[in-house]
């Protein structure tokens, strides 16, 4: 951890905050005796949902909500500031924060070379088990990409045959009745090349990357949503203005939440019925994020929220991956192509659901025009 990297850091100007901004894991410096925050990362600012601001200034006590075995580790350092104390624990963040829950966590309490200053650096016991989930994910998605492009090329061709096969069948057919059958192969054919156009459309299109704002993005697709659903949905809008502009290929994002936000309506017919469907549009500002094994400064963290039932067990470790389906007459595409466009834009899409409650979380880095050739 940071021990020995810190030794002789609360002398420096003030505590190498170059070096701990950049950390991964959450850190917050507080003075021994008042517990008072003076110091909090960008990490930390993410895991707890709260600004540095809000944050510096706040006990440990208030922060953590006066945490029994946190406060021992805290007094047995102040006792024996030689001493390191590291200890998985449950964390419960104050009630500002937007995730007001508790957590596993990895802790870790020394003194600094001033022992009246103290580091607290932690990480959840799940960050791992989730970057290698994550981390399998798009592999598996990327796998499926290469192997339905591969499909859709070798269907392609030989489905042309069969159309142009049918049509000329047709013209030799004295039999109008027959001619029923010819049209069943074609409008099969059609609705098959359509399917393929679809697996392929991601690869053909070049990127069009221009600066846009996120929040008129997403009100194009509430209200492409609402003009769908008029009647029984709620779209609610929880922005975070503050983000600027990002860089990015406008339609294909757009695409993308609309894909999820629309299978979320499909997916409300119940509670549309009764007038109680609601989706929300969230997002946030997300600081030293890890998307990919990349390190990004910032990103956008973009959530799409339902009312629903939630989706079917038995297919929600497989919703990106192409023609997986929880609607009856869906081609399972949808998601595939959200997934496929997102990562394009080097960011991630991962799903929690359960009845009541789905949540589309959309990271994606931000970056400047200067950084893309």
């Amino acid at each position: 951890m940071l021990r020995s990297s810190l030794r002789g850091a609360a002398s420096a100007a003030p505590f190498f905050p170059i070096f701990l901004d950049q950390l991964p894991n959450a850190v917050l410096i507080f003075e021994a005796e008042s517990r008072q925050v003076i110091y909090v990362n960008p990490a930390a600012e993410s895991a707890l949902e709260i600004s540095r601001k809000s944050l510096e200034g706040q006990t440990i006590g208030t922060v953590f909500e006066d945490n029994a075995v946190l406060n021992h580790m805290i007094n047995e350092v102040m006792m024996s500031p030689s001493l390191l104390q590291r200890q998985e624990i449950s964390l419960h963040s104050l009630p500002g924060s937007i995730h007001h829950e508790s957590g596993p966590a990895h802790v870790v309490i020394n003194a600094l070379d001033d022992p009246s200053l103290i580091l607290m650096e932690w990480f959840p016991v799940d960050q791992q088990l989730r970057s290698e989930r994550d981390e399998r994910v798009t592999q598996q998605v990327e796998a499926n990409k290469q192997l339905m492009r591969n499909l859709a090329h070798e269907i392609k061709n030989p489905l042309g045959g069969i159309r142009g096969a049918a049509q000329l069948l047709e013209f030799e057919l004295e039999e109008k009745g027959l001619r029923e059958y010819t049209q069943v192969i074609i409008k099969e054919s059609d609705r098959l090349q359509n399917l393929v156009d679809r697996l392929l459309a991601p690869h053909r299109k070049a990127h069009v990357m221009q600066m846009f704002n996120i929040h008129e993005a997403l009100e194009r697709v509430r209200s492409l949503v609402l003009a769908e659903f008029p009647k029984g949905l709620t779209i609610d809008r929880n922005y975070d203005t503050s983000f600027p502009d990002i860089l990015g290929d406008r339609e294909q994002l757009i695409q993308a939440v609309l894909n999820i936000a629309h299978n979320a309506a499909q997916a409300l017919s119940e509670e549309i019925r009764t007038g109680i469907a609601r989706i929300e549009f969230k997002t946030r500002v997300a600081r030293s994020v890890t998307i990919s094994k990349q390190r990004y400064k910032l990103a956008i963290d973009l959530h799409i929220i339902d009312n629903g039932p939630g989706i079917p067990e038995d297919i929600r470790e497989r919703i990106f991956f192409p023609l997986v389906s929880g609607r009856e007459g869906g081609s399972g595409l949808g998601l595939t192509l959200a997934q496929t466009f997102i990562q394009q834009h080097q960011g991630f899409i991962s799903c929690e659901s359960r009845p009541g409650c789905t949540d589309f979380h959309i990271q994606i880095p931000y970056r400047k025009v200067e950084k893309i050739a």
